[in-house]
């Protein structure tokens, strides 16, 4: 689990970033919202893969497969939206909903994954 752990780290690191690159750095109000809506979900979902690592040691198997979901949807969702927010192309927005489908596949995993627990 050191793997997505570091990256998890290093995206939370990045979405920090970002969210106060929208409120000092960027002045367009649409460009800052597509900022701040990036950095946070990414750090939500950054939290949600801290919140797996637990469950995993705890006999939860599935949920292995949780951290990636997410890595790829923080990547994807808010990736997208901050290169767009930079000047990237507008096209990159038809991209963002892969990222919102990933953070879905991630939770449905972990609803699945959870059933692995004892009571």
């Amino acid at each position: 689990m050191r793997r997505p752990l570091s990256l998890a780290a290093v995206l939370g690191f990045l979405c920090v970033g970002l969210g106060a690159f929208a409120s000092h750095g960027l002045s367009d109000p649409e460009r800052q919202a597509w900022m701040r809506t990036g950095a946070t979900y990414g750090l939500a979902h950054v939290v949600a893969i801290l919140g797996c690592l637990p469950l995993i040691r705890a006999g939860a198997s599935r949920a292995r497969l949780v951290p990636p979901l997410f890595l790829a949807g923080v990547a994807v969702f808010s990736g997208s939206l901050a290169a767009m927010a930079l000047g990237g192309p507008r096209w990159l927005g038809a991209i963002t909903p892969v990222g919102g489908v990933l953070f879905l596949a991630g939770w449905g995993v972990l609803a699945w994954a959870s059933s692995q627990l004892q009571d």
